[in-house]
């Protein structure tokens, strides 16, 4: 397998944070394929999350298991840009422990 040049980042949100999130992952050189940028999807999930003692939750109490709807971003990356866009989500990502996964994408394998 070749050294591996794209990744695809998901990132768990609430919804009023999704334009923010994108702007500051297209600054970070994220969100490009070929000849277009802005290249993102997202989705409606449901989550679940029980805050810990000494955390300082965005929604929910201390102790108690809560719920709610969230936007999942997902975001092709370069390797040259990930350090840079995972940095720039967790600037203005709103949660204490946001949620983002990296994972590796073996696409140009298939070309």
């Amino acid at each position: 397998m070749q050294n591996l040049t794209t990744y695809k980042l998901e990132i768990f949100l609430p919804e009023e944070a999704l334009p923010a999130i994108m702007e500051a992952l297209h600054q970070a050189g994220a969100g490009v394929i070929g000849n277009y940028d802005h290249c993102f999807a997202w989705s409606t999930v449901n989550g679940t999350w029980r805050p810990l003692p000494g955390a300082q939750p965005y929604l929910g109490e201390v102790g108690q298991i809560s719920q709610s709807s969230e936007c999942k971003l997902e975001v092709n990356c370069s390797a040259q840009h990930i350090a840079q866009a995972v940095a720039a989500v967790r600037r203005v990502h709103p949660y204490e422990e946001p949620l983002i996964n990296v994972i590796p994408l073996v696409n140009g394998e298939f070309k």
